[in-house]
């Protein structure tokens, strides 16, 4: 993140007029800037293992995707996540082998 973001970032209004907790926004919303760049990073490389592994299946003669293997992952996503866990497993599917049909 450059300085011009990070400046930027901490003028972002909190909604609340008290200082202390502005303050506690502040280091929150750091806190989830942080997680958003972890987040970003393992997305983009879930999305490459995916694909090395799609090349490789079809490579040997295998299909474009293991069924099975999918509905285990949304399952997980709505096991840990809750109700809009499949829609972000089902994401993550298609970013790694790309849309179907």
């Amino acid at each position: 993140m450059s300085t011009a973001d990070s400046s930027s970032e901490k003028l972002m209004p909190t909604g609340v007029d008290d200082a202390l907790s502005d303050a506690e926004i502040q280091k929150y919303r750091l806190e989830i800037d942080r997680l958003d760049r972890e987040i970003l990073s393992a997305v983009k490389r879930r999305a490459e293992i995916s694909q090395l592994i799609g090349k490789t299946r079809l490579g040997s003669g295998g299909t474009k995707l293991v069924h099975t293997r999918e509905v285990a992952i949304i399952n997980q996503f709505r096991a840990e996540i809750g109700e809009e866990g499949p829609a972000l497993a089902q994401l993550l599917l298609r970013m790694g082998r790309g849309k179907l049909g």
